[in-house]
């Protein structure tokens, strides 16, 4: 499915947000003054550094329930996902602690020490209602209709098996009772799916809390869809699989839902099909390692979300930390669209090798296209030939902030980048800051670009075959210069040299773009814009809103600082000197 088809998706089923509004965590930090920033936070081992919190930011596990103000519209597969549109009032009360065999309202319940099977049959409304605690037993649930399970403060440890076994093959709304605390526990060495499993759909509700732990397979496991939706507040750990694994779908409208995975290759999130998130907050910490597929003759690293099919982010807040090597943030093996929400990434991990195939880390990997529409993206990767953002075919950026901290290409594109709005930062600390393998068309959007020095380039395309950077507009800043042989239809020009961890105001026209230069990066700085420019060196900015971690600002006052002599620049990376302290 094409970008036609990415579209298709996102029109007709969510409300699309086209700007960033995501509360920031690191702004009131950034909020008061921007000069005199510390130099703290530096990447070794590369030609190109910074500061700020785009170089320090960390994720861990969150499960503090108050979820992120960014929401779009809830999305459901079907009208009938969405529990307010059903009713269940055949109730059936299971004790964990003392179960009880029992045929109620038509429904059988057997009952083998502690391991109980309900079958509701063709009964329709009916919600199971757990309490009490087992530590060796399991809740199995077949029928012809859809039913509920709801858990009220039910904790169930199964030390052969799955927890939770939802075998039937209709509608599971899993309905967490408000001010509970719910736990699932399956044991190791068996051959279930996933501690929850649920051959139908699963169907996220309520404000408790459940905490899910795999240590066979999964932890929620649906051959179906999976929904979560506001108020949730889920907790998955698996030690030897994904954390939640779906075929057709996972879907999450809202709620805190916290994933540790650990074995080899493992995903927090896998889905066979589409990922979407429209709101609530997803946290996903994966300290697996790569492994090599023998089956299908390739190295593999583990990621925190793999979409089989495309990736789309509307609304919330998504933070992904992976150690492992090969360790990717996003993978999916189609399109990536973010049109609003925040998203965070951490990758540490270096490159995997196995079998003379590698997995590099990623922060974000497309096998197809990747659309930046609006919201915010936050990518680091410190470990070796670590990528931020790359896409396998064409990279769109109309709008938001990206930024992104690579060990390698800080944005990468196997075909065309295009950028035409939008707030851009990348930086490589040994390569490129922009490369496209094809064209790269800049048409709109604040740009700054940082390369790791000669003969890389800070914005680079594809000149030896036969492709160009085109140049039409935005506002650029650019340290290390831009690819030869550019098609430069807006003038640049160039500073003689420029200074390390300094701030500059680049105006043009009523505008005013300050920016902090790295602690080390290429030689040269080139800037452009719509209308001559003016740059400062040296001045203090207050107010504003920060950017990229407080290494840009917009709306800020600036003040002080002396005039840098610029001049034209035609391309190529042979300029003048870089950061006097280099």
């Amino acid at each position: 499915m094409k970008r036609k088809a990415c579209y298709f998706l996102m029109t007709i089923s969510v409300a699309v947000m086209t700007g960033c509004t995501a509360e920031d965590p690191f702004e009131s930090y950034y909020s008061n003054n921007y000069n005199g920033m510390n130099n703290g936070g530096n990447m070794s081992g590369g030609s190109s550094a910074t500061t700020g919190e785009l170089a320090t930011f960390d994720i861990a596990i969150d499960k503090t329930s108050t979820e992120p103000s960014s929401t779009a519209s809830a999305f459901f597969p079907d009208d009938e996902d969405v529990l307010e549109n059903n009713e269940f009032t055949t109730l059936v009360t299971i004790d964990l602690s003392n179960p009880k065999a029992k045929t109620e309202n038509g429904v059988e319940v057997t009952v083998n020490g502690g391991h109980i099977l309900a079958n509701h049959n063709s009964v329709k409304k009916v919600c199971y209602v757990l309490s009490g605690t087992t530590t060796n037993g399991s809740f199995t649930v077949v029928g012809d209709k859809k039913y509920a399970v709801k858990l009220n403060n039910a904790s169930i440890t199964n030390p052969d098996s799955a927890a939770l076994n939802l075998l039937s093959g209709k509608r599971a709304y899993i309905m967490l009772a408000e001010g509970t605390t719910n736990t699932l526990v399956d044991g190791a060495g068996g051959s279930q799916k996933g501690a929850l499993y649920g051959k139908g759909k699963l169907l996220f509700n309520g404000s408790g809390s459940l905490s899910v732990t795999g240590n066979a397979n999964n932890g929620i496991h649906s051959a179906d869809y999976i929904v979560f939706n506001k108020g949730n507040n889920i907790y998955v750990k698996s030690t030897d699989n994904h954390g939640v694994k779906a075929n057709d779908g996972v879907y999450i409208n809202g709620g805190i839902l916290n994933i540790e995975v650990s074995a080899a290759a493992a995903k927090g999130i896998n889905c066979e099909s589409h990922v979407m998130i429209n709101g609530g907050r997803t946290m996903v910490v994966n300290t697996g390692e790569g492994t090599y597929d023998s089956d299908e003759r390739e190295a593999k690293g583990a990621a925190g979300i793999k979409a089989d099919s495309i990736f789309t982010m509307n609304g919330g807040e998504v933070w992904l930390k992976s150690t492992g090597a090969g360790g990717k943030g996003i993978s999916t093996d189609m399109e990536a669209c973010v049109n609003g929400g925040s998203v965070y990434i951490v990758t540490t991990g270096g490159q995997y090798k196995s079998n003379n195939d590698t997995s590099s880390p990623k922060g974000i990997k497309a096998e197809g296209n990747i659309n930046i529409n609006g919201g915010r993206i936050w990518v680091r990767t410190s470990g070796t030939n670590g990528e931020g953002i790359e896409t396998k075919k064409e990279l769109n950026i109309m709008g938001g902030e990206v930024a992104s901290y690579a060990y390698d290409d800080a944005i990468n594109s196997k075909s065309d980048m295009t950028i035409s709005g939008g707030y851009v930062y990348a930086q490589g600390r040994n390569n490129d800051g922009l490369d496209a393998n094809g064209n790269m068309y800049i048409k709109g959007g604040t740009i700054y670009a940082i390369c790791s020095g000669s003969p890389e380039v800070a914005i680079d395309a594809n000149t030896e075959g036969g492709k160009k950077l085109y140049l039409t507009g935005g506002t650029i800043v650019a340290v290390g210069g831009l690819e030869s042989g550019s098609s430069l239809t807006q003038a640049c020009y160039q500073a003689s040299s420029w200074s390390a961890n300094t701030w500059y105001a680049l105006t043009i026209g009523s505008t005013t773009f300050p920016f902090l230069t790295p602690t080390s990066g290429g030689s040269g700085l080139v800037v452009s814009g719509a209308s001559q420019p003016t740059l400062l060196q040296g001045v203090s900015v207050s107010g504003g809103t920060s950017l990229f971690g407080g290494l840009g600002i917009t709306g800020g006052t600036v003040s002080n600082g002396s005039s840098v002599s610029l001049s034209s620049y035609t391309g190529g990376n042979n300029m003048g000197g870089g950061p006097g302290r280099w």
